[in-house]
């Protein structure tokens, strides 16, 4: 069927079901900025990111060769009847950009490749072409070989000497008896694997550990064989700790100890290289500057000869200030960047593209971001606009809501409440409709009348982690403690520099959560093993039969209830199981059931369902805690790698509820929350508070900042123009008192 001619202008959605959309219809205005807006879960982002930018990008890849596909990999096609009018879509959004150690900031913008050809061309002693610039190839130092820092391995804990080879003596991860990693030192000629390591000779001992690769043939294979410890350094210590599975980053911190490349003093490259300079800088300390202060010192360089590259690094480092992250280096690591930095990073990439009609989504651009940054975003995506672009936002901020062109709010609630069009038109007709966006769109959290005294303090002094400066300050306890500032001001710094290793303190963070495609909120809070034990006891047979883990998974999926599929030059798919049809258990397990359900029926339910069907007390204790933290919406079996930052936090703040008082460090806990579930939050942190516990909580929102019994604010600025405490106090005394961009910013909120 042929869209309309005449509406060309028109992205037109027909009948989409993705996910939890109820057939929904609709039509999106190009060339403009459109917000969608509703309550977590309500299918922002199903319609969005799941039917519009899937569509799109899934159609792209059609059009490349079946060779290309296979390397590309295609996506399924949404549940939708029609999507007309499509253009290319680019998704920005909050994933962690690498997790390589090799990736920085200025690798992945691309401004380090541009300051190497600057380097090849005006270094005095010059080091050579632009690739003799970098360490990751022909620059690299040679001692860390461009990582910047070197490890010392303890070698018992890799090995246990009492033991042969083949005895299972080597106790690094992976690497288990009769497996191809010790068949190649067992089947390797250079020792006796039955005999034990403490009898090795010196010769053996030094093959063992340290010999350097050598081709050999292992059990009719032609392979490769090094020593242990260079294995592990290369398989382990050469890769980003953060992006390992908990158990390998527990290995890595029991038989590592890191420290600074003494050859290269944590520069990454050769002598030679950093020999090489322009006005007095080399290219290390080049990358080690500030953005915004290199940028100034390139406005010093006039060479003719060179004036394209500068104008285009230039114009590279001026928008991520523009963008906010000015107060970061070109050598900062990509993978401690975060999410939200992430995001405004990847922004940059497409300021300055020629492109135009494209279709950028984006995913809560705001996050991360004070309320003096919101309006450089907002400026920023108005330009992406107004280039002949269709910008899509999923957005909960009012100050991003207010400059929509067009608004989308969906809901009315969440998961299965959800799914439906609430309202669709101007931020005017929102504001005076009855939608739950449109009744929340002008409220305001109020400064408390009283707030709570404090009692003793965790006393920080002489914090100097990155840019704080030599920061003393006191984090009141039995309170709510709200710490902010610009992005980059130190808020980090300083809590996480600071406060982790103090007995009773919980980090309650966004990072993901490790685990495999088989975890869901069920297996992460422990509810399975009550929910198991309800049907084992139910049905009188053993609780093993019902995880898709153990004996009761449906043996052609494995229990996860897909199959994926190798369809060698075509790209590969998973589908649904055909033998249990992507319930993961075997008929025999579902045939039994606890109050008419069977298992997979209730790994469906959303925690608010689960809640009205269990009586269990086991189970009503942790399904409470998920609804108190706002995760009503979200399935039981919901796989872990699809909940978003804001998500996992408030998940594994769930999981910590109901302990033993302690202190707890939220980050930006309003992350992906509505106007309306800002309220709820409030009330569980003050329930924490109320019950003994001390909150502190890194915060931009105003809600949170006005709700505050104690405010820390760092600043005044970014980078090395902040790290100071520029204001400690009540909100009444900021807002009475203060003139920070914190203190104008809520003044305004509050009047």
């Amino acid at each position: 069927m042929l869209a309309d001619p005449d509406q060309h202008e028109l992205i037109q959605v027909r009948g989409a079901r993705e996910n939890n959309l109820r057939d929904i219809s609709l039509d999106i205005p190009k060339h403009q900025l459109t917000v969608f807006t509703g309550v977590s879960g309500s299918g922002k982002s199903s319609l969005v990111f799941g039917t519009i930018a899937a569509e799109s990008q899934r159609l792209i890849n059609e059009t490349y060769s079946a060779f290309l596909q296979s390397f590309m990999g295609s996506p399924a096609r949404p549940d939708v009847d029609a999507l007309h009018n499509l253009s290319a879509a680019i998704v920005v959004d909050q994933e962690r950009m690498g997790a390589n150690a090799r990736s920085t900031l200025g690798t992945v913008t691309d401004a380090y490749t541009m300051l190497r050809i600057l380097f090849s061309r005006l270094g005095e002693p010059s080091a050579g072409s632009a690739l003799a610039y970098s360490f990751n190839a022909e620059g690299m130092c040679p001692a860390c070989e461009g990582l910047g820092r070197v490890s010392s391995i303890d070698v018992d804990g890799l090995v246990d000497r009492d033991k042969s080879i083949n005895q299972g003596a080597i106790t690094v991860p992976n690497f288990s008896p009769g497996g191809w990693y010790v068949r190649g030192f067992a089947e390797s000629g250079l020792f006796d694997p039955d005999k034990p390591l403490r009898d090795f000779t010196e010769q053996e001992w030094a093959d063992f550990l340290h010999k350097p690769a050598v081709k050999l043939r292992i059990a009719g294979v032609n392979t490769t064989y090094e020593g242990l410890v260079l294995k592990v350094q290369r398989m382990y210590l050469s890769k980003e700790r953060e992006s390992a599975q908990p158990h390998i980053r527990a290995f890595i911190d029991r038989i590592a100890t890191f420290t600074t490349c003494p050859d290269c003093a944590g520069a990454r490259l050769k002598p030679a290289v950093l020999e090489s300079r322009i006005a007095g800088r080399n290219i290390a300390e080049c990358s080690a500057m500030q953005v915004s202060d290199l940028a100034e010192l390139l406005a010093e360089i006039t060479q003719p000869s060179v004036a394209p590259v500068v104008r285009n690094l230039r114009h590279t480092l001026e928008s991520l200030v523009e963008i906010g992250l000015g107060y970061l280096s070109l050598d900062r690591e990509s993978a401690t960047l975060s999410g939200g930095e992430a995001q405004r990073v990847k922004m940059v990439r497409h300021l300055g593209s020629s492109l135009t009609d494209i279709t950028y989504v984006f995913d809560e651009p705001t996050v991360g971001l004070h309320p003096h940054d919101i309006q450089r975003m907002n400026g920023l995506l108005a330009r992406l606009r107004d280039k002949g672009n269709t910008v899509l936002v999923v957005e909960h901020k009012p100050e991003t809501i207010a400059i929509a062109d067009h608004v989308i709010d969906l809901g009315p609630g969440a998961g299965p409440d959800g799914g439906r069009i609430q309202y669709e038109g101007s931020v005017e007709g929102l504001r005076s409709s009855s939608s739950l966006t449109g009744r929340y769109l002008g409220h305001k959290v109020g400064l408390k009348e009283l707030c709570r005294e404090r009692s003793t303090s965790i006393p920080i002094r002489g914090a100097s982690a990155n840019n704080l400066r030599d920061v003393d300050v006191d984090i009141p306890l039995g309170v709510l403690t709200v710490v902010t500032g610009v992005a980059g001001s130190g808020k980090s710094s300083l809590l996480y520099g600071s406060l982790p290793r103090r007995d009773g303190v919980i980090v309650v963070d966004q990072s993901a959560i490790r685990g495999s495609r088989r975890s869901n909120p069920a297996t992460y809070t422990g509810l399975l093993d009550a929910v198991r034990t309800a049907f084992a006891k139910a049905n009188k047979v053993k609780a093993a039969l019902f995880s898709a883990n153990s004996e009761g998974a449906c043996p052609n999926c494995k229990g996860i209830g897909l199959v994926y599929q190798d369809l060698a030059m075509m790209a590969g798919v998973a589908g649904v199981c055909e033998e249990c049809e992507g319930r993961r258990f075997t008929a025999r397990v579902l045939e039994y059931k606890l109050r008419g359900r069977d298992i997979s029926e209730v790994l469906a339910m959303p925690v608010s369902e689960a809640l009205e069907f269990f009586t269990e007390k086991a189970a009503r204790a942790v399904l409470e805690r998920l609804s108190a933290v706002g995760l009503g919406y979200v399935t039981l079996g919901q796989p872990l790698n699809t909940l978003s930052g804001g998500e996992r936090q408030r998940l594994k703040l769930a999981v910590h509820m109901g302990g033993s008082p302690a202190t707890y460090l939220l980050d930006e806990p309003t992350s992906g929350l509505h106007l309306a579930d800002v309220d709820q939050l409030l009330s569980l942190l003050d329930r924490l508070v109320d019950t003994g516990n001390t909150v502190v909580v890194i915060e931009h929102h105003l809600a949170v900042m006005a709700h505050a019994d104690w405010i820390i604010d760092l600043g005044p600025g970014a980078g090395q123009d902040g790290g100071q405490v520029v204001f400690t106090g009540t909100p009444h005394e900021l807002v009475a008192k203060s003139e920070t961009l914190t203190a104008q910013h809520l003044r305004e909120y509050v009047s």
